[in-house]
């Protein structure tokens, strides 16, 4: 039987509004370096191993921080933390606008990693504090729409910056929107401390062991960093794969970007009500199964028209989002809300550090002879997400099977509870 959601608070909506743009600056920040990729590897004159380095720089640096960060993220203000973080965010992306050279790049890729990888995970610790599980599916498809707009607005705007004047000025876009968000978050966010009240471990190092001994939340650690491997694999050498196999050029990139995070926004609100409504592993299911089909069909393409290539790229963004609402969702569910912060925490740290190893791996699959040689065992790199999303449907079904055991609990100890107020 179909739910009826629950109505979000003005304060809600405001919450809700923040993360969203919060998140649109920190995907963006780690997105606009796939379509920068074909620029950057020539002016830069590196190779897809140390691009595939760069990328996975910002990955373990935001794995190693999350981890450093998952025993003290339940002892403090959920909003410090979030304003304390995206301070250092901002810091990072102030030096990737100023890097002139491989070894710039990479440290200031990692300084950014350090903070913008802890980001998501208070996100979903305040989203998960703030919203009930009904309203949760809705919250997530709009924060998750940060990614689509990313393509919408902020990869064609960081093309054209690119174009016009640099590729730094990409970076110093960010920057400047960053620090509106900013402000406005110290201004009108309330603290979120509810869960200060709750915590039993007085060591942080205790907290975090027993937090990452947990079987339960062990299981949601798995689904989410393979969740993370195909988006690690496939999206650092987009630009390339585009400009240099399909013969796109790279002024037009940005429509094919346009055109996919249009789809994007359209279709991840859709996803999020529906996550509410239905089942989410039967919707996981179907993303992943739709996903699957078109990531095999979109590494093997031969050079075809642009119309065509973005209609692709639509229908497979259809699938990721499909898997990606409802799982997240699912896992945010499993922690119990004294552990929300430090289990946010780790889970972001692996699926950063998962992530990381994907990327590598890419770069050791993927090759180019030359700048200008179509990148080689890319239909490869398409087999291997396959697989990693086969793996990741396993993890999901255990992660989802724990939450309907967790609510029957819950409904267990209300019922009674109800049943003696009425008899009294």
């Amino acid at each position: 039987m179909k739910k009826k959601p629950v109505v979000l608070t003005p304060y809600q909506l405001l919450v809700m509004v923040l993360l969203a743009l919060l998140q649109f600056t920190v995907v963006l920040d780690f997105m606009v370096l796939s379509p920068l990729g074909d620029i950057l590897m020539k002016k830069l004159e590196i190779n897809p191993s140390q691009f595939g380095t760069v990328v996975s720089a910002y990955a373990f640096s935001a794995g190693g921080a999350g981890i450093l960060a998952a025993g003290f993220a339940d002892k403090f203000d959920r909003k410090k933390l979030l304003v304390f973080f995206y301070i250092g965010f901002i810091a990072g992306t102030v030096a990737c606008s100023m890097a002139d050279n491989y070894h710039q790049l990479l440290i200031a890729r990692i300084i950014t990693g350090l903070f913008g990888g802890v980001i998501g995970a208070v996100s979903m610790a305040i989203i998960t504090d703030l919203f009930d599980p009904a309203q949760r599916g809705r919250v997530m498809g709009t924060v998750q729409m940060g990614f689509a707009a990313s393509q919408v607005l902020g990869i064609p705007a960081g093309l054209y910056f690119a174009d016009l004047w640099d590729w730094h000025a990409s970076f110093l876009m960010i920057v400047v929107l960053a620090v509106i968000i900013l402000a406005v978050i110290i201004f009108k966010m309330k603290p979120v401390t509810a869960h200060l009240a709750l915590q039993s471990d007085k060591s942080v190092l205790l907290h975090f062991w027993h937090t990452l001994a947990n079987r339960n939340y062990r299981i949601g650690f798995a689904a989410t960093a393979f969740l993370s491997v195909g988006g690690f694999m496939l999206m650092p050498f987009g630009s390339a794969y585009l400009v240099n196999n399909l013969k796109i050029p790279q002024e037009r990139l940005a429509m094919i970007f346009l055109f996919t995070g249009i789809a994007s926004i359209v279709i991840m609100p859709l996803v999020g009500k529906l996550a509410d409504r239905i089942d989410k592993f039967k919707l996981f299911s179907a993303g992943s199964a739709l996903a699957i089909v078109m990531i095999i069909i979109y590494t093997n393409l031969p050079p075809i028209p642009l119309w065509q290539i973005i209609v692709i790229n639509m229908i497979l963004f259809m699938g990721i989002m499909s898997r990606m609402i409802p799982a997240v969702a699912l896992t945010t569910s499993i922690p119990e809300m004294r552990d929300r912060g430090a289990f946010m925490s780790i889970n972001g740290s692996l699926q950063q550090m998962a992530g990381g190893i994907a990327a590598i791996t890419a770069g050791m699959i993927v090759s180019q002879p030359a700048k200008d040689a179509p990148l080689q065992h890319y239909p490869v790199l398409g087999l291997v997400v396959s697989g990693a999303i086969v793996v990741c449907a396993f993890f999901v079904h255990r992660v989802s099977a724990l939450v309907k055991r967790k609510a029957k609990a819950q409904q267990a100890v209300i019922e009674p509870d109800s049943t003696s107020l009425h008899l009294e």
